[in-house]
């Protein structure tokens, strides 16, 4: 098979969600710094890859994938049987909907809080938006809370790809020096995931 390339800068959250995907997998690939500072994503070539300039991008021969959720639902399904990919259809449309739902409903907080707080200069910087956001997100979290009342893994019973999502933007927040409120499920769920080979190298991983 051949060899696998991930485009994109290890700061990004959308990266980040491939990195911890190929970490659990335990995929050999190589990653190409693209994004932010190291610019790549206008270039001609690169464009060919991913025409929005966007990271990440996943390479593999002449098989080009672009959509960060898209690819990590794609190396769960071929590489993750029995790990990353959920048993049955109707368990692997609950792991896609908190997939979605992370980058969704929750992606517009995270925005808020993180792009204000690590990426804007102080002029830029918006106090509003930052305490929208952790007012947002606090709302938001609450409906994680609740289902993971009743089940240890967003993605069911034992971790899958439905967890990286969320796990990831949430992962960038906690570096933080604010915090949202404590809620003990959410809480329990995000120290279980602590103890994953894919977590602990996102929390090696620089964010700026």
């Amino acid at each position: 098979m051949s060899e696998l390339t991930l485009w994109g800068r290890s700061s990004s959250s959308n990266v980040r969600k491939v990195i911890w995907a190929l970490t659990e997998l335990e995929l050999d690939y190589r990653r190409v710094d693209a994004g932010g500072a190291f610019g790549v994503v206008h270039d001609a070539a690169y464009l060919q890859l991913n025409p929005n300039g966007l990271v990440p991008c996943l390479q593999q021969g002449d098989f080009v994938l672009w959509e960060s959720n898209a690819i990590v639902r794609y190396l769960a399904d071929v590489h993750g049987q029995g790990s990353l990919l959920p048993d049955g259809a109707r368990a692997r449309a609950a792991a896609d909907k908190w997939m979605d739902w992370a980058s969704t409903a929750f992606a517009g907080p995270f925005r808020d809080i993180f792009w204000n707080s690590v990426r804007a200069t102080p002029a830029q910087r918006s106090e509003t938006e930052i305490q929208r956001g952790w007012e947002q997100g606090a709302a938001l979290l609450r409906i994680a809370d609740a289902t993971l009342a009743r089940q240890p893994y967003l993605s069911g019973e034992r971790f899958g790809m439905g967890d990286i999502p969320l796990a990831t933007l949430l992962q960038a927040l906690r570096t933080l020096p604010d915090a949202f409120p404590a809620l003990p499920h959410l809480d329990a769920w995000y120290g279980r995931l602590q103890q994953r080979k894919g977590m602990q190298l996102l929390e090696s991983l620089s964010l700026r």
